[in-house]
């Protein structure tokens, strides 16, 4: 799947039910006024925002039928078009895919009645302060930064939480059912949809950091905003350097850090065959399937229509897969490095008490760990955890 694709998917909750899919005794002083301006002459009553609900939630239709359905029950001729501000975290900028995907959607989403500002980010940690400040409606970041908005979908990308792709998709599918829908709306924001970003591998500059203990004395990358990833580092002797997602793979091409953890869709964009030659590689055991997600203020983007949504971004899980895999073709096999089965049993110990230290300090939410261990079961019975669940 490509950039634009998946982000013409996150624009699909900018139609011209965003106003009226809301409970009418919640609306806001400005939301009744934009409701008023957009869709003049409809009144916005619980009976009629109860059947737009049930409508957005009823998968026996597909997405066309519950929009056009959804517009009848409302019966309404739109008026001015609706403003909305969405914020893309593109490391390239202006310049960047993801936002001339957004850029190239505006046009069409004018003909739905949706006046669209684009505005772009190389800086993650800046699109999420300008998030919660109202200054974007949403925003387009990593599952590791969306934990600051929502724990339950931030610990999708829980370490070790998700062996394979195959439990992401069982997880995303999970997610994506109408019953999962009051986990994506946490205080002021919503899940407008979550999308794999393949698995997260960990990169080296020498070969021979191929095991915990080899890793003791080495210089790991970890993000700056993120204390508990320093505290893991440390415990098996090695030194954290705090890095962003932009300085880390510089770090690591520089030399300034030995080990890395990214995705391989990071692998040519970033460069990081400079890091690891000559002499180092990716060791080939995935420490998570991470994601991006899109995240939108509540007040600007009611759950019913993020709903249609979250299902357009499951129902495209294995296009975008598809593209993740071309990217990760782009890795030659002699940066391979293979681990024997009983150091993978000793990453699996090591991973499960991380995420126990972490529920219990309140980082990684309880339900998610529990929903995620019983989909690993699922998978695998035989597993250990399985018999005497502690997640």
């Amino acid at each position: 799947m490509t950039v634009r694709q998946l982000f013409s998917l996150a624009l699909l909750v900018l139609t011209p039910l965003v106003s009226m899919a809301d409970n009418a005794l919640n609306l806001t002083p400005a939301q009744q006024k934009e409701l008023a301006s957009f869709a003049p002459g409809v009144e916005l009553t619980p009976e009629l925002a109860d059947k737009l609900r049930a409508i957005a939630y009823d998968q026996n239709r597909s997405l066309d039928e519950r929009i056009a359905a959804m517009q009848k029950v409302a019966g309404f001729t739109p008026g001015k078009p609706l403003r909305r501000k969405i914020c893309i975290w593109d490391i390239a900028g202006r310049a960047g895919p993801v936002f001339k995907a957004a850029e190239d959607q505006k046009a069409r989403l004018l003909t739905y009645g949706v006046d669209l500002d684009v505005v772009p980010y190389t800086s993650e940690s800046v699109v999420a302060e300008d998030l919660k400040a109202g200054i974007c409606d949403a925003a387009l970041i990593s599952g590791l930064r969306a934990r600051l908005f929502n724990r339950y979908t931030g610990t999708i990308d829980a370490i070790g939480g998700l062996p394979s792709r195959q439990h992401m998709h069982i997880l995303l599918k999970v997610l994506a059912n109408p019953k999962s829908a009051y986990r994506m709306v946490s205080g002021e924001y919503v899940i407008l949809g979550i999308a794999p970003a393949g698995g997260a591998y960990v990169f080296v500059n020498d070969r021979t950091i191929d095991t915990l203990a080899n890793a003791a004395g080495k210089k790991v990358a970890v993000l700056d905003y993120d204390p508990t990833q320093a505290e893991m580092v440390s415990q098996i002797g090695a030194t954290p350097v705090a890095s962003d997602i932009v300085s880390a793979p510089n770090k690591f091409n520089n030399g300034v850090v030995d080990v890395l953890a990214a995705p391989l869709v990071a692998y040519e964009v970033l460069e990081l065959y400079k890091g690891m030659s000559p002499d180092g590689g990716i060791i080939n055991y995935p420490l998570a399937q991470i994601s991006m997600q899109l995240i939108g203020r509540k007040d600007k983007f009611p759950n019913e229509v993020a709903q249609l949504v979250r299902e357009e971004f499951y129902n495209s899980y294995d296009r975008i897969m598809q593209r993740l895999d071309e990217e990760a073709a782009k890795v030659p096999d002699h940066w391979w490095i293979e681990i024997p089965p009983q150091d993978k049993k000793e990453y699996e110990t090591m991973m499960q008490q991380a995420r126990l230290t972490l529920r219990g300090k309140g980082y990684y939410d309880a339900d998610m760990l529990t929903l995620e261990r019983k989909i690993r079961c699922k998978l695998d019975p035989k597993r250990a955890e399985c018999a005497n669940p502690v997640e």
